[in-house]
């Protein structure tokens, strides 16, 4: 596919996501680490505005020099930027202002395109699209989070959510350990924090053959999970207590007492089958110990993935190859780790402004592997990190057990 087909297709997709939407519901935050869809089509076309056109375009002017600051996320080398919880007061400009932008951004874009670009631009157009990819994956996170403050349970989605089928019995597959290289494997994109590859020592391990259920998380606040402080890390003890939880985010129980969860479907009866998402690592980490298991660390979960997909260097598991046993590593939800976010031996951000784009998160933040129902097709690969904070849940963050 060429460039221009992909940044075509990728911009195309960001704007379908809106489509569904209200103005109002476009203009909607509903908590300072969420944003408005508005924000994120704005914010999107403000990377290419700022790293692409800004550079390579002659006689670059901006749209309007004020969405300089309004649409800069967190980029202090590239000047001051509009406070993060206050992204719903931008009430202007109004969402026909942030379309005629993107047309006008994108343009601009196909221009340079047509020019015969050099590899550097072609690197920092592919930057920009797997930046944007990242935020149609928050724009989705963010919208269900929006809607699920409104007593209306709006859906996002008018179609059925089809039921899940019956989940297998987990199974433990296990890897016999020993040195594995880690991280990105060839030239095809990837981020820099997943650089550079190296060479590290993983003992044998088990890890779950599929993620956790709902009914299985279920059991475990029957079972009295959310009022044990032994199975709970002391931070995450201390977040039970003051925020009163009980269940997962988006969970809740009816009149009647059935349980039911809130979906981009809208209010549907809780699928026992499908597995738990919304989950903090505090409280992946305490059902984790329920099981008597732990969860696997970031190098556990590249060491079976490569199992599946074998790369230079992948470790494989003891006894029959796992290819048909290990499920759902992709596309159902990111799987938390007890791996902290720090950088790979060598690791070097990139100079100037765009060095800031994952170095300096490298604290109080936990990794995350796979990828979610959310992800955009082709976005993930084996190597993804992401990462968030311990207490995040509005992300579709799951449980994968290892022992």
């Amino acid at each position: 596919m060429s460039m221009r087909d992909l940044y075509d297709g990728v911009r195309k997709r960001s704007l379908m996501l809106a489509e569904p939407l209200s103005d109002e519901d476009c203009g909607a935050q509903s908590m300072p680490d969420a944003s408005p869809v508005k924000w994120h089509l704005a914010h999107t076309t403000w990377f290419f505005e700022t790293f692409i056109l800004e550079r390579f375009e002659e006689g670059f002017g901006p749209f309007h020099p004020a969405f300089r600051v309004l649409f800069n996320s967190y980029y202090n080398g590239v000047g001051e930027r509009h406070p993060r919880a206050q992204r719903s007061l931008l009430t202007r400009p109004a969402m026909r202002e942030v379309r005629a932008y993107r047309a006008n951004v994108d343009a601009r874009v196909a221009r340079l395109l047509a020019a015969q670009p050099g590899e550097e631009l072609l690197r920092l157009l592919a930057l920009g699209l797997q930046h944007e990819q990242q935020h149609q994956e928050l724009i989705l996170t963010d919208v269900k989070h929006m809607l699920a403050q409104n007593a209306m349970w709006p859906a996002y989605m008018d179609s059925a959510l089809p039921s899940s089928p019956s989940a297998a019995p987990l199974a433990w597959i296990a890897f016999e350990g020993g040195l594995a290289d880690i991280g990105h494997a060839d030239n095809s994109f990837c981020f820099d924090n997943e650089l550079p590859r190296h060479r590290q020592y993983v003992a044998p391990f088990a890890l779950a053959s599929r993620l956790v259920t709902n009914g299985e998380y279920l059991a475990f606040i029957e079972a009295g999970g959310y009022r044990e402080p032994a199975l709970w890390l002391s931070e995450g003890w201390d977040r039970v207590c003051e925020l009163e939880l009980a269940h997962p985010l988006y969970w809740q129980r009816d009149a009647h007492g059935q349980w039911h969860e809130f979906t981009l479907h809208g209010l549907q009866p809780l699928d026992a089958a499908r597995p738990a998402t919304h989950l903090s690592l505090y409280e992946a980490d305490a059902f984790a110990h329920w099981m008597d298991a732990r969860l696997p660390t970031e190098a556990e979960w590249e060491v079976a993935c490569a199992a599946i997909a074998p790369v230079a260097g992948g470790l494989h598991p003891a006894g029959a190859p796992p290819g048909e046993l290990l499920q759902q590593m992709f596309g159902a939800c990111w799987q938390w780790t007890s791996s902290s976010y720090a950088p790979y031996p060598g690791y070097a951000c990139a100079p100037g402004a765009l060095g800031e784009y994952n170095g300096k998160f490298m604290l109080n933040q936990y990794v995350l592997r796979g990828s979610s129902c959310a992800t955009p097709p082709g976005h993930a690969r084996a190597s993804y990190r992401n990462f968030f904070p311990a207490g995040a849940r509005w992300q579709f963050t799951g449980v994968r057990l290892a022992r």
